[in-house]
């Protein structure tokens, strides 16, 4: 599970399998036992959550098009292509 970043505690990553075939550039956001996954491309949008409220989404969702370009460029960094 590489670690792009993390950001005032919550951690942004994603899974070494992301599926077969792979699917589009998104990541992952966890804190403690909350998780979130985001697509990335072409716009950033949430695809699913547990256990964050609203704000925190939208305030993820911000961070991670602050974001977006080092998410995409260590997406690719790590699966090639």
């Amino acid at each position: 599970m590489p670690t792009v970043f993390r950001h005032e505690g919550f951690r942004f990553f994603f899974y070494s399998n992301e599926g077969d075939p792979r699917e589009p550039v998104h990541i992952h956001v966890m804190k403690d036992r909350s998780e979130a996954k985001f697509w990335v491309e072409p716009v950033v949008r949430l695809e699913r959550a547990a256990g964050f409220n609203a704000r925190t989404l939208r305030r993820l969702a911000g961070i991670v098009g602050e974001n977006r370009e080092r998410i995409t460029e260590a997406w690719h960094e790590h699966f090639g292509g």
